[in-house]
């Protein structure tokens, strides 16, 4: 009997040793295989490292290189151990971390590396497969071998994870049967020992497979932004800005986080084979039971996975529609303010956000479902496999259940990943899908090169000296695979000489602006041949003005020449506002130059166009921004300057000065070019009334305009002096710095996130939850005490069967309550949150967003919703779960394991210390992210605007640098965050195993009977020491999802940020009559405007008095305090002093929305919006068709607004479908629909021909007789037939009268203006 047990102990410890052996071999392998590759990765970058360097090592003895192997083994350590994240640890935990303070990139992460091998991979790609390119297989090319191999780490690190269960069996039975030899010291310090080495598996897995990710983001995100510096504007348009938005703010993230569903989808099946067959070794075929309640869920679980992709996908269409309004609502917010439309474009906004909010709750909800099923499936897995083991015949024992059930643990969660693997697979394949098609688009093809003269024998003399050559061009702006529905322009033919001066003339909507974006090559070419030589410069009519100063700007990418640079300022009129700016040229120009006049983002995208010299320099409009004066200045001293004399220069104008100093006059109709010849021969031709004889006052010869160059610099100074007071000086610090909490995301913004939620839902939450986990717990417990007293027979087995059935029926009922409550609470905060802060935006003032860039509000309602919609209630549910995980695996060890209490304090105090020090570093280094984040976005928003700009002057790779280093900020701090996350993750491994070997050890110590206590039944031992085992996951995972809270509530901290920003004040202190204003008298009484408090006022104390009925022109250079005038009328930006009456009511006295209700407006920048254009002209519907036919036809737009489709036409983006000064015509029928007594035109004829113009002057005249016309301009000729004209200067009155009178005397200012525009 003795010799027979002295041979099974003796083939236990046998096995016991062989499978430490195994181990151990294992681990080496893997240490050393580890060792090995890092080896070869440091050998492989000396030798790419300079000459110099491999001399050096080459020179090395020996001995030196064996006394260098302690720096690998040290440097292996490091890597194993994650120590190159101390420092920034160290420096977290004691001040705000900066960007420098943060770990340098490997070589191999730097953005340019990664986007090299993305972008070589997608070239190969397309060169395979010309038709339909791949994203996924291109990132399968660039990142498949290291991905593959990162695969064989997984296997290694999946089947060490089934060590644990295996131990504890092995260490449950030898407690069973109490032997006292060392064997079980053996398998307690085995248990921990496997934990460690699990632990540097599982983190080196995660990092490599970061680092991979990281790669891919980096090179997705510049492939992308590249992509639309290369796409011309007629390819892109078959995507909404929105669209291309989402591309980079969410499709990017959801193709990068494919690298994990890939593995997982064979890593699941292998985890679950290996769990299945050690279950089968444990209860023989009684697993079936189980497991087929599992499978059962499997065919459900896909079906809920299928609904939640299209729930996704309908989702995601409707956030591109969200996003798309939201820019559209933050860049028009000034004029849809004076119009009294935001609250309508808000209304707009919410039905979308409203359709995006069905399809996240329904997703949402069935996510509720998946979580149910994962959270009920151990309680029912076990219930059925260990009822159906008993009624087999089995009797269960300690060893049984307690392994089955680590088994469990080990089975469920593979089980139930596969509905989010499969979910996040899908969402990737989607997201590659709408990255292709974009990154498949054509590329901007340009016209411009040197002609090959060998290469036709056609070509002659001629052809040699011409700069562009159109020969049957016919061109649209659809894209290049889709129908041509309308061509723009229609057979033009045109050749341009070398070095002449071209003004290109024609009524609105001709095709002036689309003759130059055709040779730009920013429209599609259907038909013909277009040439042209030598380098580009290019002024849009809207000029495009870059986030940067001054300098950057007008060198855009160009090396800084001093001299040219000052000659170049001064040509354009900007000398002397640049000389009173706070900080001179490296004054800070804010998002689409808001801090700037129109007059001089005109001059500052000239002096762009002029510096940098290019053979063809395309303006488009350039010269009607501007007044008289200052447009005789840049015509004289730039245009036509001895350095642009040589230049070949095609200028789109209505400027009669610039047309007659053209050599070339080109008049275009309908989309044709009807006429080519000198000025004096246009005078005398059939298009004689595109140059108004009466405009032209003969006394004006070119003579006479050098001859008042002196006049000019006097008035130009004058002029500047009181330009730079409008809104310049607002340089300083117009731009805001992004705000950046410091230290522990506070309290507050946990409670605000509850208060989104509702309390009552938060309560129901978290109550749910811990009687969820009470009853899990009391599950388990009742399993233990079964295995304790089945030997005695207490209870027959379906009383164990009934109770443990209660205990599964009321966890089950728990778990749905928690997981759809927390589905409501999670949508009721994403739709409060929402809601709210696109209330608290709408209402603030004009000043908050000249500010603030839209990039950054944009952010706040792409990136940081999405976050709070999705992100934030998912890690919330898993940090939630942790806890009371946590908590009931605390009370269970303290309730059977008294000596767990012993460690308890210990325990706590250094990991609450390690928690402490790690959090204080994450919350910086996530703050840091989404800081580094918004110039990302920031940026590609702008360059979106000006993608056209960037591709004439060639400046694609200088705006690709400027992305790349935002996007490598990004990546270093997303590299420092993933490090410092598994510098804890590691550590808290290390005192979760610790944890398993103490009560492993505890246990057998207590078996042995050396301790004065007792330790418990087999059954609370067994239950013990499977809740000690998942601590090694659950403490790490706690901690984690913690810290990854913090890290989401961060974007609510960002959104809260924006819900105290100030307010409008919309409340009247009176109630108008529905009539006012009935009479339209407006009275300024010393009103003194200032756009900031430490500037000086941009109105002076001004009084002046508009007589009811009148039409009033205001005159003055630019930024004289013509546009504040109706700034200040509209109470767009508060009065210092003074008060404004109307009709004998204090406007400000009035609701600010009823007040701009009342008055009527044409803003300089033409506002049209998507949609139909009787949406467009009338969106409250407040007009019948007949009615609005016959405002455009007054306006002498119906022609083309009848060609176009009518009123029903879809207009697309910013009203591309027509042009700008089309735009501006449909603006002024807008404001004749409205019927009001005080209508405000600010230049509103700026962009037309003078024929419209006069038109226009006339429709005015007769349209709004009896009605208050107030009309900035600088156009004389469109105010000379008014009732009275002012003359400002500096934010001062200067001179009023009668035009008529004025124009007469000689030593007037309003004389002057009209000398200076009589050309």
């Amino acid at each position: 009997m003795l010799s027979a047990l002295s041979l099974g102990n003796n083939a236990y410890c046998l096995k016991v040793f062989s499978c430490i052996n195994e181990s151990l071999t294992i681990s080496v392998d893997v240490l050393f295989g580890i060792l090995i590759n890092i080896i070869r990765m440091k050998q492989a970058s000396r030798r790419n490292s300079s000459m110099e360097e491999s001399l050096l090592f080459g020179e090395m003895d020996i001995d030196n290189q064996y006394r260098s192997n302690p720096g690998v083994l040290a440097r292996f350590w490091n890597v194993m151990t994650f120590r190159s994240i101390n420092l920034v640890m160290e420096h977290g935990s004691k001040k705000q971390l900066d960007f420098d303070d943060l770990l340098q990139l490997p070589t191999d992460m730097d953005p340019i590396f990664c986007h090299d091998t993305l972008l070589n991979c997608w070239e190969d790609q397309r060169r395979h497969d010309c038709s339909h390119p791949s994203l996924f297989w291109t990132i399968c090319y660039a990142y498949g071998w290291p991905y593959m191999c990162l695969g064989l780490l997984k296997v290694l690190n999946d089947c060490l994870g089934f060590a644990g269960p295996l131990l504890l069996n092995m260490l449950i039975k030898y407690l069973q049967k109490g032997s006292g030899n060392f064997d079980g010291y053996l398998l307690a310090i085995s248990l921990g020992f496997t934990s460690i080495l699990k632990s540097f598996l599982d983190t080196q897995y995660t990092f490599w497979l970061s680092k991979l990710k990281l790669k891919l983001r980096s090179g997705l995100m510049t492939i992308i932004f590249k992509k639309c510096l290369h796409v011309s504007l007629a390819e892109r348009s078959k995507f909404s800005e929105g669209e291309i938005q989402t591309f980079m703010s969410v499709d990017a993230d959801r193709t990068v986080n494919m690298s994990n569903s890939f593995h997982d989808m064979w890593s699941l099946p292998l985890q679950i084979g290996i769990a299945l067959y050690l279950l089968y070794t444990q209860v023989q075929f009684a697993f079936v039971a189980g497991i087929t309640i599992t499978i059962l869920l499997i065919p459900v679980n896909k079906w809920i996975a299928e609904l939640i992709a299209s729930a996704t996908k309908n989702m995601m269409e409707q956030k591109d529609e969200r996003v798309r309004r939201t820019g559209e609502l933050l860049t028009y917010i000034r004029t849809l303010k004076m119009y009294g439309w935001e609250l309508l474009f808000t209304s707009w906004l919410m039905k979308t956000r409203s359709l995006e909010v069905k399809f996240l709750s329904t997703r949402k909800y069935l996510d509720a479902w998946c979580v149910f099923f994962w959270a009920t499936t151990p309680t029912l897995f076990s219930f059925f496999t260990f009822g159906l083991y008993v009624m087999m015949g089995n009797q269960l024992d300690a060893a049984t259940v307690f392994t089955c059930l680590a088994l469990f643990n080990n089975l469920i969660s593979p089980l139930n990943s596969f509905p989010w693997v499969i979910n996040g697979l899908i969402d990737a394949v989607i997201s590659t899908r709408r990255l292709s098609k974009f990154l498949s688009c054509s590329e901007h093809e340009s016209h411009n090169g040197q002609k090959d003269n060998s290469s036709s024998s056609s070509s002659n003399f001629t052809d040699e000296n011409m700069d562009i050559i159109m020969k049957d061009v016919c061109s649209s702006w659809s894209s290049s695979d889709s129908e041509v529905k309308e061509l723009i322009l229609n057979h033009v033919n045109l050749d341009i000489p070398n070095g002449s001066l071209v003004a290109v003339i024609g009524e609105v909507g001709s095709g002036k602006s689309s003759l130059l974006n055709t040779i730009l090559g920013e429209m599609n070419l259907t038909k013909g041949f277009i040439q042209s030589s030598g380098s580009v410069s290019y002024v849009p009519q809207i000029p495009w003005i870059l986030s940067g100063t001054i300098r950057d700007n007008v060198i855009f990418g160009k090396d800084y020449d001093p001299r040219r640079y000052s000659d170049v300022l001064e040509a354009c009129a900007l000398d002397t506002d640049v000389s009173l700016m706070v900080g001179g040229d490296m004054a800070y120009i804010g998002e689409k130059g808001l801090n700037l006049s129109g007059g001089q983002r005109a001059r500052l995208a000239l002096a762009r166009a002029v510096y940098h010299g290019s053979d063809l320099v395309m303006l488009d409009d350039a010269l009607s921004a501007v007044d008289a004066q200052v447009a005789s200045w840049i015509l004289s001293k730039a245009i036509l300057s001895p350095t642009m004399n040589h230049k070949t220069r095609v200028l789109c104008t209505h400027n009669i000065q610039a047309i007659f100093a053209a050599d070339i006059v080109v008049i275009m109709e309908k989309g044709q070019v009807k006429w080519v010849g000198s000025p004096s021969e246009c005078s005398s031709s059939s298009y004689a009334s595109f140059v108004k004889p009466e405009e032209l006052n003969s006394s004006y010869s070119e003579t006479q305009v050098e001859s008042e160059d002196t006049f000019m610099e006097v008035q130009e100074r004058v002029a500047t002096e009181s330009e730079c007071i409008d809104i310049i000086d607002t340089t300083d610090n117009i731009i805001r710095a992004e705000e950046r909490k410091e230290g522990r995301v506070e309290t507050t913004v946990y409670m605000n996130y509850a208060a989104f939620s509702g309390w009552y839902i938060t309560v129901i939450t978290c109550l749910s939850a811990l009687l969820m986990q009470a009853s899990r717990n009391g599950n388990d417990l009742w399993l233990s005490y079964w295995v304790d007293t089945t030997a005695f027979e207490k209870h027959p087995t379906s009383f164990y069967l009934v109770v443990l059935s209660i205990f599964c029926l009321a966890n089950s009922f728990l778990t749905l309550v928690r997981a759809f409550s927390f589905a409501y609470g999670g949508l009721r905060a994403a739709i409060q949150v929402h809601n709210n802060l696109l209330k608290k935006l709408v209402d603030a003032p004009v000043a908050f967003f000249d500010q603030t860039p839209s990039g950054r509000i944009l952010n706040r309602l792409s990136s940081d919703l999405y976050t709070i919609d999705d992100s934030l209630p998912f890690i919330l549910n898993i940090l939630l779960a942790n806890f009371v995980g946590l908590l009931g695996i605390a009370l269970i060890l303290s309730f059977v394991q008294v000596m767990f209490l012993l460690l308890i304090l210990p325990f706590w105090y250094i990991y609450s210390k390690v928690q402490f020090y790690y959090r204080s570093t994450s919350r910086e280094l996530r703050r840091l992210d989404s800081v580094s984040r918004s110039p990302i976005y920031a940026s590609f928003s702008e360059i979106l605007d000006g993608s056209s700009t960037i591709r004439a002057f060639k400046c694609e790779e200088f705006f690709l640098a400027r992305f790349i280093e935002h996007v490598k900020m990004y990546q270093k701090t997303s590299y420092s965050e993933i490090i410092a996350s598994l510098w804890l993750s590691l550590r808290l491994q290390f005192l979760a195993a610790f944890v398993v070997s103490y009560i492993a050890v505890m246990a057998v110590i207590g078996s042995h009977g050396y301790l004065p206590i007792n330790l418990g039944t087999p059954g609370l031992v067994g239950l013990a020491l499977s809740y000690a085992a998942p601590v090694v996951s659950l403490l790490g995972s706690f901690l984690t999802s913690f810290t990854e809270t913090e890290k989401e509530l961060v974007s609510v901290e960002r959104v809260l940020q924006y819900m105290n920003i100030p307010q409008e004040e919309h409340q009247g202190r009176i109630i108008l009559d529905a009539i006012w204003p009935s009479q339209g008298q407006i009275e300024f009484r010393n009103v003194t405007l200032k756009y900031m408090p430490s500037l000086p006022p941009a109105l002076r104390d001004l009084s002046l008095t508009i007589a009811g009925g009148t039409q009033v022109g205001i005159v003055g250079r630019t930024g004289a305090g013509k546009s504040s005038i109706i700034n200040a009328l509209f109470r767009l930006n508060p009065i210092c002093g003074g008060s404004i009456i109307v009709d004998g009511v204090n406007v400000a006295d009035v609701s600010l929305r009823d007040l701009r209700s009342r008055f009527a407006v044409v803003p300089q920048i033409p506002f049209l919006f998507k949609g139909s254009l009787r949406e467009n002209l009338d969106p409250f519907n407040l007009n019948d068709d007949s009615k609005i036919w016959k405002a455009l036809e007054k306006c002498h737009i119906d022609d083309e607004v009848r060609e176009a489709g009518g009123l029903n036409m879809q207009m697309k983006e910013s009203g591309t479908s027509f042009s700008v000064g089309q735009r501006q015509l449909i603006c002024l029928a807008r404001a004749f629909l409205k019927s009001t007594m005080v209508l405000c035109l600010d230049e509103c004829t700026a962009n037309v021909d003078t024929h419209t113009a006069s038109k226009l002057k006339d429709a005015i005249a007769s349209e709004c007789r009896g009605l208050t016309v107030i009309t900035i301009a600088h156009r004389i000729s469109t105010i000379l037939h008014m009732d009275n004209v002012l003359i400002l200067d500096q934010g001062i009155l200067v001179e009023q009268g009668n035009p008529q009178i004025l124009v007469q005397d000689e030593s007037s200012r309003f004389s002057s203006f009209a000398k200076a525009s009589s050309m």
